[in-house]
């Protein structure tokens, strides 16, 4: 596995939208580059098991649909997404898993490779609160075997996230 320093990334190497969108905000972050397994079950577990991260550390973004609007939500790979918790979140109603062909569209990234970053439409962001309890956290860079770690602050400030409990273990 590959790191690479933020002054590397801003170099263009290996540069995504989401890492190009850091690099612009002047964020401290690191990359995680892995060699991707197009047979592994779950991105998230894979990337995780990659970088040797405990897995409540490292979170996947998943879209829904809430009320007939996208959001994302960033939760634990080690857990599942509550749509209803999510729903509560935003102040909807009801909440299913978004069309994946509408969220690649919407997002600018491939499914397993959606980051809560540099999306090509912003959407309304909640991030599960028990990110609150890690130093960093490690999320999609919008690329399949590439994730980008941070501090959750970070992500909320610049996802203009909403922090709240919407996993389940």
């Amino acid at each position: 596995m590959a790191k690479k320093s933020k002054k590397q990334q801003q170099s263009g190497a290996g540069g995504t939208p989401a890492t190009v969108a850091l690099s612009a905000a002047g964020v401290e972050f690191t990359v995680h580059a892995y060699e991707h397994d197009p047979a592994h079950p779950s991105y998230g577990e894979e990337a995780a098991e990659a970088m040797g991260v405990s897995p409540e550390r490292v979170f996947k973004t998943l879209v829904a649909d809430v009320d007939g609007a996208l959001v994302v939500a960033v939760v634990p790979v080690a857990g599942s997404l509550d749509l209803k918790a999510l729903a509560t979140a935003v102040g909807g109603k009801r909440a299913a898993m978004a069309d994946p062909t509408l969220a690649e569209r919407t997002t600018g990234y491939v499914r397993g490779g959606i980051s809560p970053l540099g999306q090509r439409k912003k959407l309304r962001t909640v991030l599960d609160a028990s990110a609150d309890t890690h130093a960093t956290i490690c999320v999609s860079a919008g690329r399949r075997g590439l994730e980008v770690e941070l501090p959750p602050v970070d992500l909320l400030k610049l996802t203009e996230a909403v922090s709240a409990p919407i996993a389940r273990a």
